[in-house]
């Protein structure tokens, strides 16, 4: 996402660059891939979706019992209810 926002213009490429390495600063914690893979399974059941791809990301943040960032419509609208949402400024602040 901030590499397309310097390329088309809407951020400058120095705030572009500061912003990638605060992101690679966080403190991630790395999940099994079975556990996951079976939360994707059952949410992706639950909320109807044709596959577990993108109910993937649900997984990661309902295990990690954080807060899932994103800007896709399916996740926002999958994510209702079920686990809070935050902005990518939020990952800044």
């Amino acid at each position: 996402m901030l590499y397309r926002e310097v390329r088309d213009g809407s951020l400058d490429e120095k705030a572009g660059l500061e912003q990638l390495e605060a992101i690679a600063g966080l403190k991630i914690r790395l999940l099994g891939d079975r556990v996951s893979r079976s939360t994707a399974w059952r949410l992706a059941k639950r909320l109807g979706w044709d596959d577990t791809t993108t109910a993937e990301y649900l997984a990661v943040a309902v295990l990690q019992a954080d807060a899932l960032v994103t800007e896709d419509e399916q996740l926002v609208a999958g994510a209702n209810g079920l686990i809070p949402l935050a902005s990518y400024a939020d990952l800044l602040r």
